[in-house]
């Protein structure tokens, strides 16, 4: 189980996360938002969380194949629907090195199996404890 913690300080929504290993991200609103722009926006921490799962699954993967690519690019843009209670994350993956159609056939059944494109592909439950 991956478990964060988040505070929020003085500065409007600027809030810091910190993971049980120690690692800290900074979240913020945008500024039309009201926030201060300090860090990544919650929707863009989610994206965020799509894309480096599907690149670190890739690029295990292709080291495993021992397959040459040089590089992965990957781009994640996230929209919500309020009106029709649907969100739509839209992934472009780009590989860089010799494959041909097949490997490209694979790499993206392999993207659509990292572990955070099955979270958000399956049945989400949220549990919340006021404490």
């Amino acid at each position: 189980m991956d478990t964060l913690s988040a505070q929020i300080d003085t500065r409007l929504y600027r809030t810091e996360i910190t993971s049980a290993s120690g690692n800290i991200v900074i979240a913020d609103e945008p500024q039309e938002m009201g926030g201060k722009n300090l860090g990544f926006s919650p929707s863009e921490l989610l994206a965020s969380s799509l894309a480096s799962c599907t690149l670190i699954t890739l690029r295990m993967y292709i080291n495993r194949k021992q397959w040459d690519v040089t590089e992965i690019k990957i781009k994640v843009d996230f929209e919500r629907d309020l009106d029709q209670k649907v969100s739509l994350f839209t992934r472009k993956i780009e590989i860089i090195g010799e494959v041909d159609d097949k490997q490209r056939q694979r790499l993206e059944t392999i993207a659509n199996s990292c572990p955070i494109h099955k979270t958000l592909t399956n049945s989400i439950e949220i549990k919340t404890t006021l404490i």
